[in-house]
């Protein structure tokens, strides 16, 4: 093969990750996760690029590291125009009620467009407590109303969250080599990123063809029963 053929294709294959294109030939939807190792984010300059749409910020991790930007990051870019959500990373050294309770205390249901998302890393892989993690999952949905995403690698999905007890969960892969070979809601596509706003790297994610944003935004706020009654009067 040809030396100029191979850098062509490698240039398109740069394009492609960087401008990920629908079926119709436009740029498609695509999001951002952060934590504080993102440093002073310009949420601004963010939400310029007219692909980004959504971001996920970290709040928590195990029963008592708090994200020292979550607070800052949330409201500024929900101020920039973003839809914002947020994750909790989880621990095998807690319970699952200290997990929540921590998570619970940084995360207001009222900050939120998009459903959260439950965090596990693939070196969890050989000894995760699933037992812990479904509790995890049930407080999480309790509070927020809405199942959460499940974030985490393919081998650790294949091992042990194919069941059909998750089946209703959205789920969140990363994978930075190639295109997921399971069902997936998002797809963490790389970890290299640039943004402008963002200083060094940030994770870019995106739909599956089949999903969509409108598939993890919060659920409305059900009305009470006497705002009901007061509007067919």
């Amino acid at each position: 093969m040809a030396m100029r053929f191979r850098c062509s294709l490698l240039v398109f294959a740069l394009l492609v990750l960087c401008f990920p294109m629908g079926a119709q030939g436009q740029v498609r939807t695509r999001g951002i996760d952060v934590s504080r190792f993102q440093g002073e984010i310009n949420w601004t300059k963010v939400a310029k690029d007219s692909t980004v749409k959504f971001v996920y910020i970290k709040a928590t991790e195990g029963t008592s590291i708090q994200d020292p930007r979550y607070k800052t990051n949330i409201a500024k870019a929900k101020k920039a125009g973003l839809l914002v959500g947020s994750y909790h990373l989880y621990s095998s050294k807690t319970t699952a009620y200290q997990q929540f309770a921590n998570f619970k205390k940084m995360v207001k249901k009222s900050e939120q467009d998009l459903i959260p998302v439950l965090d596990i890393e693939g070196h969890h892989s050989g000894r995760l407590n699933m037992a812990r993690v479904d509790k995890l999952l049930e407080l999480m949905e309790a509070e927020y109303g809405v199942k959460p995403m499940i974030y985490t690698s393919e081998k650790l999905f294949k091992t042990h969250f194919r069941g059909k007890k998750y089946a209703k969960y959205h789920i969140f892969i990363a994978n930075y080599r190639r295109h997921p070979t399971t069902r997936f809601t998002l797809w963490q596509y790389t970890e290299t990123g640039h943004l402008n706003g963002i200083r060094g790297y940030v994770d870019f994610n995106r739909f599956h063809r089949n999903h969509s944003l409108s598939d993890i935004r919060m659920p409305k706020p059900k009305k009470k029963a006497a705002e009901k009654t007061a509007e067919t009067k």
